[in-house]
């Protein structure tokens, strides 16, 4: 398993849209998710910037990633959430979210870490 954490900024003028979404987020966007092997996965506000966290639990993360992005659900949903969305300009490679680097992560007693 391997942790992620990204970041986005959250337009002002498309919060309230951002929000309904998420509290419903479409059962085919999930199932997606599920497909690609991600779990655990939360998004966080304050202010306006979105934190997002989840697990991965696949063995080929570019192929699940990819597999995920040609979703046509995914794309549709992408549609509605990107324009609520500003990415930071240091995203890099990244379709839309900003990659952070894990500093530190308690492990689970008698859980080995793990070095990336």
């Amino acid at each position: 398993m391997k942790r992620f954490a990204q970041t986005i900024k959250l337009r002002p003028e498309h919060r309230e849209e951002y929000l309904k979404l998420h509290s419903a987020v479409w059962p085919g966007v999930e199932a997606a998710l599920i497909r690609a092997n991600i779990r655990n996965y939360s998004i966080y506000l304050h202010g306006d910037v979105l934190f997002a966290y989840f697990e991965y639990h696949g063995e080929d993360f570019d192929a699940d990633i990819a597999e995920l992005e040609a979703d046509p659900v995914t794309q549709e949903w992408w549609t509605h959430t990107d324009p609520c969305q500003e990415p930071f300009p240091d995203r890099g490679d990244s379709r839309q979210w900003t990659n952070l680097a894990e500093v530190w992560h308690l492990s689970e007693p008698g859980e080995q870490p793990t070095a990336d």
